[in-house]
């Protein structure tokens, strides 16, 4: 533990099984007092950042059918929908009339859609003058599949109609074996890394996730972490990590216990001190509450992440909270740093 210290303050990085042996043998104390660390020497200054926008999910009709998900509906429910137009653009005006500055776009894995109509809806959302953070990797793979062209093309396309930057969902855990577990007509997770990497070649900023605490082990969220790292590595294209546990309340995996905020902290912290290559790490209040988040400051978090206008996938299982941006300053406040109100690349939308 000594000589694993002494790398982390020296800035060095840590090997899979240096970060093993954090997990399994360092205390929360010592977690947190390393990811404390790597979080002041990437990020000096007492600033805290945080995104205005919504959460738009066009669609909850979905083919994957994942056993982790509350939201989606089958194709042949017929309580599925997809948002209008009308719908979208009243969405948009009551995010920007709350000073938000991008839309997280995303739904389900629709059947029918061609990849015009996402197209259209780009287009649209564009008129609005906002940033457009949308489609994850499985959506993309998808889009790909159904219009029998490449990946780089799907996205060039998207890229054209609008689309400003892409979101880290449907990671979850980036191991084939848990994938196939739960969630085995989605994207592999080497086909998640492509979607990812062609992105970035094009020029394209992403974010990249992690959903844990359901039927992975600790060596498969290392393999998680490592693929993000690798992949950093290769392209710089990732601006921010978020690490957020599986709600599991109204989900086929409702059987599984969830993740205490005590367990929460420590993979945070670990994600913090291993992805060295990732300059931000976000806490995950929409699953935590504001009393974590506030805590994830100390354990290696420097984002507070969204305001989160509207959520609906981490609701549809039983998970509710909601915070206004001045709930959210008054918190990181509370917490000895000032906020500061972001865009999706970091740069900031407010002065001191």
């Amino acid at each position: 533990m000594d000589a694993i210290d002494e790398k982390v303050l020296n800035g060095e990085r840590l090997s899979v099984d240096e970060a093993m042996a954090l997990a399994s043998e360092a205390d929360f104390y010592r977690l947190g007092f390393l990811a404390n660390a790597v979080r002041k020497r990437l990020h000096p200054e007492p600033i805290v950042t945080y995104v205005i926008d919504r959460n738009i999910n066009y669609t909850d009709i979905c083919i994957s059918a994942c056993k982790f998900c509350a939201f989606f509906k089958a194709p042949e429910d017929g309580d599925g929908s997809v948002l209008s137009f009308a719908e979208l653009g009243q969405k948009i005006e009551e995010t920007k009339a709350l000073r938000g500055t991008q839309i997280l776009l995303q739904g389900g894995l629709h059947p029918d859609k061609p990849l015009d109509f996402y197209e259209e809806m780009l287009r649209f959302i564009k008129g609005y003058d906002i940033h457009v953070h949308g489609f994850s990797p499985p959506e993309i793979w998808h889009f790909s599949t159904l219009s029998g062209l490449t990946v780089p093309e799907v996205i060039a396309r998207l890229q054209k109609a609008g689309l400003d930057s892409i979101p880290g969902g449907g990671a979850e855990i980036l191991s084939d074996r848990v994938r196939e577990a739960t969630a085995p007509r989605k994207c592999t997770a080497d086909q998640w890394i492509e979607v990812m990497e062609q992105a970035h070649g094009l020029g394209m900023r992403t974010t990249a996730t992690m959903m844990f605490g359901h039927v992975e082990t600790m060596a498969e969220r290392l393999e998680h972490l490592t693929r993000v790292r690798d992949l950093q590595d290769r392209t710089g294209g990732f601006t921010a990590f978020i690490p957020w546990p599986f709600q599991s309340k109204n989900t086929a995996l409702s059987h599984i216990p969830e993740t205490s905020g005590m367990n929460y902290l420590r993979m945070l912290a670990i994600s913090r001190i291993f992805l060295d290559n990732v300059a931000n790490v976000q806490a995950s209040w929409v699953t935590q509450g504001p009393k974590i988040a506030q805590l994830s400051l100390f354990f290696g978090a420097n984002d507070f992440g969204s305001t989160m206008i509207e959520e609906n996938v981490v609701a549809a299982a039983g998970v509710s909270f909601r915070l206004s941006e001045a709930e959210i300053r008054r918190l990181v406040e509370g917490a000895g740093f000032a906020p500061r109100q972001r865009r999706m690349d970091y740069r900031l939308v407010e002065a001191a």
